[in-house]
């Protein structure tokens, strides 16, 4: 961020930084790095698309075959994909610190929202219980080659969610989420890389798609290159 630049403002495509100050709580949050796990950021797991999406995605790469299936409600979004992230960094800050950690994390909606960016506006609960279902609802089945054999495995992107309100005003207090085993693996072998905070203000989807290619294969390489097929 240019030096002079005021966070709290809208910067061209970037969205404006909802949570510049924080309570003390929340700057514990802040303290986990964003982490990504390498397999969604290298395959398109997620869809790009600002209204329900209920194709069924297929996608082929070097004998990797990977179906993405939707629920009714749709396939998951890559702001969906900002639970995830947040789930992966806290588990990795964990991680690091040399404590246990397991699939099933126990959240404070309110950290969630502060920490990517979001309102915290009732609307902005309810669009998190929306992305709650599309996660857990869209199907993932994909292939992996292990000496002369090939398995064919399929997961949802989220096992299952839990939601505790309070009974008076009905806003969220806490969160349970339990990832899939296939996310859990990555983060058990470390395949994640950093993001930038910057990346929960990118508003647009094709935008973020472009952010995670770039940063997974371009590293701290001056330049990449690839192919676009139209």
């Amino acid at each position: 961020m240019a030096a002079g630049t005021d966070p709290g403002r809208a910067s061209g495509a970037l969205a404006p930084v909802y949570h510049p100050t924080a309570d003390f709580f929340v700057c514990d949050v802040f303290g986990a790095a964003p982490k990504d796990d390498l397999g969604s950021m290298e395959h398109p797991m997620f869809s790009l698309a600002t209204r329900p999406d209920r194709r069924i995605l297929h996608y082929e790469h070097n004998g990797t075959q990977i179906e993405v299936t939707p629920s009714v409600k749709g396939l998951a979004t890559i702001h969906d994909k900002d639970i995830l992230i947040y789930c992966i960094s806290q588990l990795m800050a964990a991680l690091n610190a040399g404590r246990a950690i397991s699939r099933t994390l126990h959240l404070t909606a309110h950290d969630l929202l502060v920490a990517t960016n979001r309102e915290t506006s009732g609307d902005s609960y309810r669009r998190l219980r929306e992305a709650f279902e599309r996660l857990a609802g869209t199907r993932i089945t994909t292939n992996y080659v292990t000496g002369d054999e090939e398995v064919t495995t399929g997961f949802g992107l989220i096992e299952s969610w839990q939601i505790v309100r309070k009974t008076r005003g009905g806003r969220m207090v806490s969160v349970v989420v339990t990832i899939s085993e296939w996310l859990f693996r990555a983060v058990l072998a470390k395949s994640v890389l950093t993001l930038s905070r910057d990346y929960f203000r990118l508003r647009k989807p094709l935008e973020r798609r472009i952010y995670e290619l770039v940063r997974k294969h371009c590293g701290y390489q001056p330049s990449w290159r690839v192919s676009v097929t139209t």
